[in-house]
């Protein structure tokens, strides 16, 4: 008998797809209407920290190389007040098989799949995870397909995204090219249904156990090379798993240092418009993922996510595209190392934050990407001339999302900007309360909301009294 393909019986059909496309039963963990058993889920992976690096190194992933930005410290401490300007620490995760910290994600899902008999692995994403997940499928032996937004309406193809496509492709992947739009949940799981492949979404308990060796190497390779923990790890903020995991990581070794989110300021622009989709030189790493997934993250491709940020992060701020851009180009003239633009989203916010701390500090930037082709910050730039944005020199501040690029003319001008967790906080229950109203929420449900939001009790209560 023929499966009705149509939009709705298929998005009617998805919980059914997505627990035979994982094995896993997201049900058994619920505990109230919004509250589940958040530790259970990460816990019933059933791998150790040991089991991840073992697992990772085996097809060429963590164990990245950790440096001191010298040079870049000192021209920040050069602007900066007397006795301030942190130590500048660089995690090169661009070392990792296919370039980015998504191989650690990747690498946990490709061994699941590959251990449960799966004959491949397919992914929704149109990032540098959709490269890490094919390059760890071939290491595998599973076949791989990536479901990609790669075009506007016109066919015209953002050179970030039409990178990573290629990418994905020569590690042997199908890439199934889409526009933008509603189509792409709609395309993964017919593809999965059809194909009866593993789900490796980037929002499983499997990617998000992978990240926590980041963290974890993080916490050891700044002791031993500095005698101490880092006071603060700055983290490139989108979905939310690159946080979680590498917080979860750093707890894990004892590590308290400050989690400080950072995310590219596309405010104005909506992430899902046709006409906005060319009109961003950032595809990752921005406010228009980092903003929703933050204040609810359940609005992924997995009935619950693993990737809960506002549970973790200390602090969250925000940087121009242009600021970006040339703390991209004097990473490669003062430091020589050559990375893409997305990744040094937080290179940008720590130098921001450098500036207001003592000298003996220390803050790591948790993450690099690589660069090269549709991803180099110069064809970004040409990109962006091309679809009428102005691109000069000046004041960042000066730059309006969608028709401005403004690049910093020195250093100082590289300040970012604070995002108000409070307002974060308060959107998270506002989003909770659309899905269940306050009065029915459970004691479980207000002790799971207040840590989702890394508050107390206390706090929620008072909050609470807002919503009505």
């Amino acid at each position: 008998m023929n499966m009705d393909t149509s939009y709705q019986a298929v998005m009617a059909r998805k919980n059914e797809i997505m627990k035979s496309s994982m094995g896993i039963d997201y049900d058994i963990y619920r505990q109230g209407e919004i509250a589940f058993d958040y530790e259970r889920m990460m816990n019933d992976c059933g791998f150790s920290l040991e089991d991840i690096i073992r697992i990772q190194a085996e097809t060429k992933v963590g164990n990245t190389p950790l440096f001191e930005l010298r040079n870049l410290t000192e021209a920040v401490r050069k602007i900066s007040a007397p006795g301030k300007g942190a130590r500048i620490f660089l995690k090169d995760e661009a070392a990792n098989a296919s370039g980015s910290f998504k191989a650690r994600r990747a690498s946990i899902s490709a061994y699941v799949a590959a251990q449960k008999g799966y004959k491949g692995v397919i992914a929704a994403t149109s990032g540098n995870y959709g490269a890490a997940v094919a390059s760890q499928a071939a290491q595998r032996n599973l076949k791989c397909i990536i479901v990609q937004e790669v075009f506007d309406s016109k066919g015209i193809g953002q050179p970030e995204i039409v990178e990573k496509g290629r990418k994905c492709e020569a590690f042997g992947a199908e890439v199934i090219k889409l526009s933008v739009g509603p189509e792409l949940f709609y395309y993964l799981l017919l593809t999965l249904e059809e194909t009866g492949f593993f789900n490796a979404s980037l929002y499983t308990p499997f990617g998000i156990k992978g990240v926590e060796s980041l963290g974890n190497e993080i916490a050891l390779q700044v002791r031993a090379m500095t005698g101490k923990d880092p006071d603060a790890v700055v983290v490139t903020h989108a979905g939310g798993g690159n946080l979680t995991g590498t917080a979860r990581g750093l707890i894990g070794a004892g590590c308290n240092a400050k989690i400080v989110a950072c995310s590219v300021d596309l405010s104005g622009l909506h992430m899902a418009s046709d006409n906005d989709f060319n009109r961003k030189s950032f595809t990752t790493g921005h406010t228009g993922f980092g903003v929703p997934f933050a204040t609810w993250p359940d609005r992924v491709d997995v009935p619950r996510n693993a990737a809960r940020s506002l549970r973790y992060m200390d602090d969250y701020v925000l940087v121009k595209q242009g600021e970006v851009f040339y703390i991209t180009e004097l990473l490669a003239k003062m430091e020589g190392i050559e990375r893409g633009p997305a990744g040094n989203t937080s290179v940008t916010g720590a130098v921001a934050l450098a500036r207001e701390m003592d000298q003996d500090q220390i803050i790591v930037v948790q993450e690099t990407e690589y660069t090269g082709a549709g991803k180099h910050h110069n064809s970004q730039l040409a990109f962006a001339r091309n679809m009428g944005i102005e691109v000069r020199r000046g004041n960042p501040e000066e730059g309006v999302n969608g028709k401005s690029i403004v690049i910093p003319e020195n250093l100082s001008q590289v300040k970012g900007m604070q995002q108000n967790m409070e307002k974060l906080r308060q959107s998270y229950l506002r989003n909770a309360a659309k899905h269940c109203p306050p009065e029915r929420w459970s004691d479980t449900d207000r002790h799971f909301i207040a840590a989702d939001v890394k508050k107390d009790l206390q706090w929620l209560e008072r909050q609470i009294e807002t919503l009505s």
